[in-house]
């Protein structure tokens, strides 16, 4: 359901053409900790998330979300310093005690060898090594002692070493937070590099012109309403024949076209006119490139794809990033892809091929083909198409 011209907007967020929100003297979120920053910028998002009505007001917003990304790098950032700290400190105490606890260990059991070996020898011996009775009942009331206090300390060794152990899995527990850290941050960068680049074609597309702007605003809600009243079946169809899993059924028009200004197809699948996740159907052995922004491309059936692969992702299925972004409409009710290979559409079951057709407040005819499965109460729309 992207456009191309939308596409380019959406894709990623925004260069630093305008300065940014969070350098504002007037940013009251600028001058609190990293952790009180964040929650400011996601609670000023939440605020304004919907009330991208201009160009004025959604630059601001992409100002606020580079804003929150920059103050969560520098969270993680700190997080990342911190447990690595954590790691070392660690790493020198279980260090320090391993070497401690081996020379206790050799020394007491040279002890209690030691203390072994004298047991062996028979008290009328020792008895007799001795300087006499008195002597003898002190050395053995020594040895029981030194032999008790043996005890208690390899119970305590034992405790110590216990402790050891804890401090080594706590530490690898925290070298596995410090991974997961790093690639978060990695991720963090990576979005952060995407807004700015999208802020950047933004104020490019539009020309910083709130004209220019509203136009785009009013194709994107002219397509999801014509989109809408098509999975309700209020589009204009013929049937054409009955199709096999895999036939050609379409291709994809090239360029601009109704409520489109660039090459894509929006793929739907609905049951009784309520739209359902493609990828909960679509196979996941697909090769493809996201270019959505950040949606998540994540199939897990066993369908085949209506196109060929290599795909270009541009947006995903739900409350997409362009959805959050802009608010120009509430929900995506498919996915938008396209095909690095080849123009075909193809079905992917086999059923019932209608050709189809919408004309909305957008003042121009939207076309696309559905096909009725054979199997289920599925319904799959493939528009931006011309029919085979």
């Amino acid at each position: 359901m992207v456009k191309r011209l939308l596409l380019i907007l959406v894709v990623v967020f925004g260069l630093a053409v305008v300065p940014l929100v969070a350098q504002s003297s007037n940013d009251e979120c600028i001058n609190k900790s990293v952790e009180e920053k964040v929650t400011c910028y996601e609670a000023k998002l939440q605020e304004n998330r919907g009330q991208q009505k201009t160009l004025a007001s959604t630059i601001a917003y992409l100002d606020n979300r580079i804003a929150l990304t920059q103050s969560q790098i520098a969270k993680t950032e700190n997080d990342i310093k911190i447990l690595e700290e954590e790691i070392a400190t660690l790493g020198v105490k279980i260090n320090r005690l391993d070497v401690s606890l081996d020379e206790i260990s050799n020394l007491l059991i040279a002890r209690i060898g030691e203390s072994y070996k004298r047991s062996l020898f028979s008290p009328h011996y020792n008895l007799l090594a001795v300087g006499g009775l008195t002597d003898y009942l002190e050395r053995n009331q020594y040895l029981k002692i030194a032999q008790q206090n043996d005890r208690k300390v390899l119970l305590e060794l034992q405790g110590a070493r216990d402790t050891t152990q804890l401090q080594k899995d706590l530490k690898e527990q925290k070298q596995l937070e410090l991974e997961e850290l790093t690639l978060q941050l990695a991720n963090q960068n990576r979005d952060l590099a995407q807004q700015k680049s999208s802020k950047g074609d933004l104020l490019a597309q539009t020309k910083n012109d709130e004209r220019v702007y509203q136009q785009l605003l009013a194709t994107a809600r002219a397509e999801y309403q014509a989109i809408q009243a098509i999975v309700a079946l209020k589009g204009q169809e013929t049937e054409v024949r009955h199709v096999s899993e895999g036939e050609k059924i379409a291709t994809v028009i090239q360029g601009a076209s109704c409520n489109s200004t660039g090459t894509h197809v929006h793929f739907i699948i609905s049951e009784n006119g309520v739209s359902k996740n493609p990828f909960s159907y679509l196979s996941s052995n697909i090769s493809y490139t996201n270019y959505s922004g950040g949606d998540a491309f994540n199939p897990s059936g066993s369908w085949r794809w209506p196109i060929e692969p290599h795909i270009r992702f541009n947006q995903g299925y739900g409350v997409t990033w362009f959805v959050q972004t802009y608010g120009w409409y509430p929900f995506h009710n498919g996915i938008d892809i396209t095909s690095e290979s080849s123009n075909d559409i193809k079905a992917v079951k086999a059923g019932t091929l209608y050709n189809g057709s919408y004309s909305g407040s957008g003042g121009c005819t939207l076309p696309y083909v559905r096909v009725d499965h054979d199997e289920n109460n599925l319904d799959t729309f493939y528009l931006h198409v011309f029919s085979s």
